[in-house]
């Protein structure tokens, strides 16, 4: 007959785990049967027990500190989060945009930075939803601009709405650059906003290609809406995921590009 876990081992584990955590904001399955000396189905079952006490969320492989989905930043304060990475990861994502590409700029602050430097390019066209982004292309003579019409979001600098996705139904683009609050491969894109949601999926079905502007600290994350499942994802850009994230990633067909470790260290 299989012994009985002593209890209190099982809790000073759990304990350790959330502490584990609060610090990464992410463990998983392997790294914890490594410290703890247990079966992957033992952490398994602790992972599920702290779920159930709504302490953690569980991802495929291991868990993430426990999130408010419906929560969203507004664009001040997503503005000063993670700028350096976004202004990065805006560089790695304008090699990807062509003279004469149609393309689409999500609202968001990464596309915000990616904005800033479509005047290095020729004869864009540019259909965005985002006030400030139409603001700051507006004094780009190369740049033509499409402006996604509908209810302003306020204080996310935003609209969304019916008016919008009747423009966008017979339009076909080249490439999306979508801003995301999370994303996991079980889960997808997510935001926190049904509406918002509804319009990043009208622009994800107009474009040819899709790809997420995603700092590190938004993967392995869910929140309450999904607007485009992995399989609609053709390529991530972020600053710098570990190896096991990455290959799950690309093992489902998307293109991770995350070359910005040496970029960053050498600031």
């Amino acid at each position: 007959m299989k012994p009985t876990e002593n209890p209190i081992f099982a809790e000073e584990r759990k304990t350790k785990i959330l502490k584990m955590l609060k610090d990464k904001k992410q463990v998983r399955v392997a790294e914890l049967c490594d410290i703890f000396k247990v079966s992957g189905a033992t952490i398994r079952t602790y992972l599920r027990e702290l779920q159930d006490s709504g302490l953690l969320t569980r991802t495929h492989g291991g868990a993430i500190e426990k999130i408010q989905t419906g929560y969203e930043l507004n664009t001040q304060q997503r503005k000063i989060q993670n700028l350096s990475k976004k202004k990065k990861i805006a560089q790695v994502a304008l090699n990807l945009i062509n003279d004469g590409d149609k393309i689409i700029l999500d609202t968001g602050t990464t596309t915000c930075e990616l904005a800033k430097l479509l005047d290095q390019k020729n004869n864009i066209t540019v259909l965005t939803n985002d006030l400030i982004i139409a603001n700051i292309l507006e004094d780009f003579s190369s740049i033509e601009i499409i402006m996604f019409g509908g209810v302003i979001r306020k204080k996310f600098h935003c609209s969304v709405g019916l008016q919008g996705l009747d423009l966008i139904k017979d339009l076909v683009f080249d490439k999306a650059f979508m801003g995301v609050n999370s994303f996991c491969l079980d889960k997808g894109a997510t935001t926190p906003d049904i509406a918002q949601a509804d319009t990043k999926k009208s622009m994800i079905k107009a474009s040819n290609k899709v790809i997420l502007l995603c700092d590190s600290s938004k993967i392995e994350k869910v929140s309450f809406v999904q607007f485009a499942s992995s399989q609609e994802i053709d390529s991530i850009i972020t600053d710098t995921l570990e190896e096991e994230t990455k290959k799950r990633i690309e093992e489902q067909g998307i293109e991770v590009i995350d070359h910005l470790h040496d970029i960053l260290m050498s600031e």
